[in-house]
């Protein structure tokens, strides 16, 4: 039976196509994928309740995967620390191959069974964590296998799939199945599953990190300060929610002393005690 990620695409004869052909229809293709995720929010929500829990019992979230949608873990996992300050090895992503993989495909890495795990305990993992594993045609031996054995020896275990009855949601306590259909080109799952993985993680990572208080209202309080963009956005902040008048360069220096906009403004509202 033809794998749900593997249905032939809705368009033919492409090479006969114009540039703006082609830009319409994978932009009408691309249409489908929010309403696709919008129908997984109840699943969505399960397991953004584990993430949560999982960081606030002060374990930690591991992402697994191979080729596009490894990648898609790693760039999710290594976008925290910088957005939020959230520690580097708090969620982490791992993909078939090692980080090489991320650059370059590894042959026939996808299809090991046992290395995720061992990939998992190098890492450290242990009960208590939590495994998401991310793969679009839902068999990924690599992923499933890692699921397995995450399982057995005590993690929580979620995934993130775009087809139905896989073996990875089977493993997962918390599966999260979008259906996105047929690729724009039969089979090419970095398309529109690979965007909606991504909405996924988005909302994932997100909406923990929002819950567990690395943003105030709309701010992200806790970012790292790696740029001058990012120093003057963070003066901003503490010049707008200090609650009193503060002139640039005196906010400017309390942000660089204390390293964050949350340790500045908390720092300013006591001095002022």
């Amino acid at each position: 039976m033809t794998m749900q990620t593997e249905a032939d695409a809705l368009h033919d004869h492409l090479e006969t196509k114009s540039t703006i052909e082609l830009l319409q229809l994978m932009n009408a293709e691309d249409q489908k994928v929010a309403s696709c995720v919008h129908a997984q929010l109840a699943k969505i929500e399960a397991l953004a309740d584990v993430f949560i829990a999982t960081l606030a019992a002060d374990g930690r979230v591991f992402y697994i995967g191979a080729g596009t949608s490894g990648r898609l873990g790693v760039v999710d996992a290594s976008e925290l620390p910088p957005t939020f300050g959230l520690p580097p090895s708090t969620v982490v992503g791992l993909i078939a191959g090692g980080d090489g993989a991320i650059r370059k495909a590894v042959e026939f890495a996808e299809d090991d069974s046992a290395q995720a795990w061992q990939d998992l305990l190098a890492n450290g993992a242990k009960a208590g964590d939590l495994v998401i594993g991310i793969a679009a045609s839902g068999r990924t031996p690599y992923v499933v296998g890692g699921l397995q054995m995450a399982k057995a020896n005590g993690l929580a275990t979620g995934c993130i799939v775009c087809t139905t009855g896989s073996p990875i949601a089977a493993e997962a306590q918390f599966p999260v199945e979008v259906l996105v259909g047929p690729e724009f080109i039969t089979g090419s799952t970095r398309l529109k599953s690979g965007t909606a993985q991504k909405l996924v993680l988005n909302m994932l990572s997100t909406i923990a990190m929002v819950r567990l208080g690395r943003v105030s209202g709309n701010k992200m309080v806790h970012m790292q300060l790696s740029n001058h963009k990012l120093i003057d956005r963070g003066v901003r902040m503490i010049i707008e929610k200090l609650g009193r008048p503060i002139l640039y360069p005196a906010a400017a220096a309390a942000l660089q002393a204390a390293g964050s906009v949350a340790a500045a403004l908390t720092k300013l509202k006591q001095d002022a005690l």
